[in-house]
């Protein structure tokens, strides 16, 4: 493969990725983790890039589809976990992306209420979802360099013109938190559901490509997305943390952004980092629910009624839960994340690992204890930690809400120790 043809796949993994809400969260993290930002970021960096760049191998491993992902458990369980991942996809971070519009793009200009927005939003959504237009490719394809450009001029602004002055963390276990704030971008989710269709469309462009081919562009190209992420979210929680003393405590994560971005490069260039995000954002929701309403089509033999069933029904989701700020959207996303996350996240690993330490046993083990290990979890971040607590206390690494991790291995490697004696 070519350097070009290299170049051209890591960039769509790049803007795969790449959401616009995406952008709103490292800021504040760096904000609130003061001389510990480069220990958040570490963390942040763990859970929404290596884990998502190791899905996509994952993906060129299999050479299939999100069914494949999950199907050595067993084919109900890897169907169940499909609609799982559909349904939430089309419950939060859609809605997120009207809210984040919101209050980018529209509300420093008109005082309007959130539910007119997402009403008008997602009637656009579904319009385009239904026509399946082909202006969204067109206009994606200058989105994310647009924003690029003004990120990269926001985070050299700041690194050339700013001490490096850092406050006091405000978190107590600075590396886990960045790990679960990495859940909110959804990018293992997204590796998983998006990844088999960049291996379609690679496919298809490199016919006569060898599977080994095709499958060292994917590895090539994801690693070099994944650094490009890297450098994007690092530069931005470092810039968040060079502005500690800049704005309020309680500043939201849009109004964050917004404010380095017009102290850094004044009104003009935020109105334009505004109204890419907003674009950004649209195009981000048209591909969740056409995704959805694709798998949904497919589950009914190919129905289009299905199909316009499937985008009515996230577009009527996206205009409830979009009517709420992110701030709170984010915060109702944590329980179904805290259990969905960490078995997306095993799953991944598991297709990356060699097929001689991954058996369909392996698989069914690992994933019943990381769903059990879970639980506690998932329990706390309801609001219930206390009436558990006398029964989980013992769980390493429970208090940071990591408490699936160790069993997990520990399952994985007892069960490979098993298995290679019995054979």
């Amino acid at each position: 493969m070519s350097r070009k043809t290299i170049a051209i796949t890591a960039f769509a993994l790049f803007s795969l990725f790449f959401g616009a809400g995406n952008l709103i969260l490292p800021p504040q993290l760096g904000f609130k983790s003061g001389n510990l930002w480069w220990l958040v970021a570490f963390g942040f960096c763990l859970s929404a890039v290596l884990i998502p760049i190791l899905g996509i191998l994952a993906h060129a491993k299999l050479q299939g589809t999100m069914f494949d992902f999950a199907k050595k458990v067993s084919p109900t369980f890897s169907v169940v976990y499909c609609y799982i991942v559909y349904v939430i996809s089309i419950a939060l971070p859609s809605p997120r992306t009207a809210s984040v519009t919101h209050e980018m793009a529209i509300q420093p200009i008109w005082d309007s209420a959130y539910l007119l927005t997402s009403i008008i939003y997602f009637a656009l959504v579904y319009v385009f979802v239904v026509n399946r237009s082909k202006i969204l490719d067109v206009i994606g394809k200058f989105l994310t360099p647009g924003i690029l450009i003004v990120l990269m001029l926001i985070i050299g602004a700041v690194i050339f013109n700013l001490d490096f002055n850092f406050g006091i963390t405000e978190f107590k276990s600075p590396f886990s938190h960045g790990v679960l704030e990495g859940y909110q971008t959804f990018d293992a989710i997204g590796a998983v559901v998006v990844g088999g269709v960049i291996i379609i469309s690679i496919n298809l462009k490199e016919k006569k490509a060898s599977y080994e081919v095709k499958k060292s562009l994917i590895r090539k190209a994801g690693w070099l997305a994944g650094l490009g992420l890297f450098l994007i979210y690092t530069g931005l929680i470092f810039t968040g943390a060079l502005f500690h003393d800049a704005f309020d405590a309680d500043v939201s994560r849009t109004a964050l952004l917004s404010g380095i971005s017009t102290k850094t490069l004044g009104n003009t260039a935020n109105l334009g980092l505004s109204i890419l995000v907003g674009l950004a954002c649209f195009t981000t929701a048209v591909g969740i629910v056409t995704g959805t309403a694709d798998f949904i089509k497919g589950r009914f033999n190919d129905s289009p009624l299905a199909y316009r069933i499937t985008a009515i029904i996230g577009c009527v989701l996206g205009v409830l839960m979009g009517q709420f700020n992110v701030g709170y959207i984010i915060a109702v996303a944590i329980p179904a994340l805290m259990f969905i996350y960490p078995i997306t996240i095993v799953l991944i690993l598991l297709n990356v690992v060699p097929d001689k330490y991954a058996s369909p046993k392996i698989f069914k083990w690992v994933i019943v204890t990381t769903m059990l290990f879970s639980v506690p979890d998932f329990v706390a971040s309801i609001g219930h930690a206390d009436a558990i607590a006398s029964f989980t206390s013992w769980i390493p690494l429970r208090e940071n809400h990591l408490g699936w991790v160790l069993p997990a291995l520990v399952v994985f490697g007892t069960g490979n120790t098993i298995q290679k004696k019995t054979c």
